[in-house]
């Protein structure tokens, strides 16, 4: 954000709010100041030229990382190879991808701020350096130091794009004070999410089908890193997926911090105008719901039977198996300096009722920040209560966080499409992954055919 911008809830970083919240700093210039000192460096190896999974963790690290370290990510390695990866854009390298996403490119890893390492290590390295890898629908990431990865497997791009974000959010942490991350190993199975040991956890298989229709509820921070995740899947052919995108609000500056499919061009557009330009220059096609979820909907024959809910009203998620969708994944995160790690993933029909878990239940309370330093400031500065009470009400966010939820969401019903162990409930968060808890799916689904698409052959 320009510092001549004026500071309101649809201008701020959801991402330096939290220094905000947490009273770190005492205005919000010095927010953005704590932030713009957060940095990253990746190094990509020749393997980029010949694997689209790497170049989906590449991507992803970039688009994540540019909105939560104001700092910057820069890329060193050989960018000018062409882009194997279905992204809109118009690019047709990787280093065009790359810097249409906001990285930089750069001769060397910087020596003064942490590396992420894709593929083999160059000679230079920073003190703080991890491996990304992924590989049998397993992702995260390994100190260098300890000198092993997982296979990287070139085709295994939704494994691949997780580990990009678990990544990125180990650098975050790391700049953010926590004393252990980006110095252990992090990551997570998606076809055995409760398999503790995620490096040696049986691999999901080679070859799979994804969903070819789904209705999405909520176009903002976890909406937009499901259409990010779909896009990135090598569909043999986008135009047989089909799309209901439903939202009500319009693109904000704030909503760039997180969500990454916006960019500052397109505020003050529609959420589903914007997304539907994306998903259907990704070739998918797309319709559009302009109003609230309230689960007043009549389902059509033609419509997804498979919903994604990335909203946190809790009176919608309540509402979620009202219209009779035959699955339902919703994911909610964690809000406020300490809880922005945390996210929880559901599915539906399950033991409990989505009316019985969210239906008695008011809205969550916002963290009482009022009294931060920085909204004392701006309050001198001549904010009224009603705006003070806004702006202390938004939630703390970061795209990491989002993408690696919108893994789970996608990899629990790309499962069931392919006959593997479904959950019920996830609940995770990325301060220590390995503490996760999963609840597997307490039955079968009963006449489950919502559709599904061929992905290419891997390359």
């Amino acid at each position: 954000m320009n510092m001549m911008t004026k500071v309101t809830p649809d201008t701020l970083s959801r991402v330096v709010k939290m220094a905000l919240d947490s009273g770190e700093v005492a205005s919000v210039a010095e927010g953005y100041a704590l932030f713009g000192r957060y940095r990253l460096g990746v190094s990509i190896d020749a393997s980029a030229a010949t694997s689209p999974a790497l170049q989906a963790a590449l991507l992803t690290i970039v688009n994540t990382g540019r909105r939560a370290l104001l700092g910057g990510v820069s890329v060193a390695g050989p960018l000018d190879v062409p882009l194997l990866v279905d992204l809109p854009g118009g690019w047709d390298t990787l280093a065009a991808a790359v810097e249409g996403l906001g990285g930089v490119r750069a001769s060397a890893l910087c020596d003064d701020c942490p590396g992420l390492i894709l593929g083999q290590a160059p000679e230079t390295i920073p003190p703080i350096a991890l491996r990304v890898t992924f590989g049998g629908w397993r992702a995260g990431v390994i100190p260098l130091d300890e000198d092993r990865r997982l296979n990287d497997d070139p085709g295994d791009i939704l494994a691949a794009t997780v580990a990009g974000a678990i990544a990125v959010g180990e650098v975050f942490q790391n700049l953010r004070s926590n004393p252990i991350a980006a110095r252990r190993s992090v990551g997570i199975s998606l076809w055995h999410p409760d398999f503790r040991d995620w490096e040696s956890a049986p691999p999901g298989p080679a070859d799979f089908v994804a969903p070819s229709r789904l209705w999405l509820i909520g176009l903002g921070h976890l909406g937009q890193a499901y259409l990010w995740v779909l896009g990135l899947l090598p569909y043999a052919r986008p135009e047989e997926v089909q799309l209901t995108l439903q939202d009500f609000d319009s693109l904000t500056l704030a909503n760039d911090s997180t969500s990454v499919l916006t960019t500052p061009a397109a505020v003050g557009a529609a959420k589903t105008r914007e997304m539907s330009s994306w998903a259907e220059a990704r070739g998918f096609r797309t319709r559009l719901v302009e109003r609230r979820f309230a689960g007043d909907v009549a389902l059509q024959p033609d419509d997804p039977r498979i919903a994604l809910c990335g909203v946190d009203n809790l009176p919608a998620r309540a509402a979620l198996e009202d219209p009779g969708f035959d699955l339902v994944v919703e994911a909610g995160l964690g809000a406020g300096p300490l809880e922005y790690l945390n996210m929880r993933m559901h599915a539906f029909p399950s033991a409990v009722r989505a009316r019985a878990r969210w239906g008695e239940e008011g809205e969550a309370a916002a963290p009482d920040t009022a009294d931060a330093p920085a909204y004392d400031q701006l309050v001198e500065e001549g904010l009224d209560d009603c705006g003070l009470v806004q702006l202390t009400s938004r939630t703390v966010g970061a795209p990491f966080v989002g993408v690696v939820a919108a893994g789970l969401v996608l990899s629990e019903v790309i499962r069931r499409l392919n006959g593997g162990p479904g959950c019920d409930v996830i609940d995770l968060t990325l301060r220590d992954l390995a503490s996760r808890e999963v609840v597997p799916s307490s039955g079968k689904l009963r006449g489950f055919n919502p559709g599904f698409a061929e992905l290419r052959q891997k390359h």
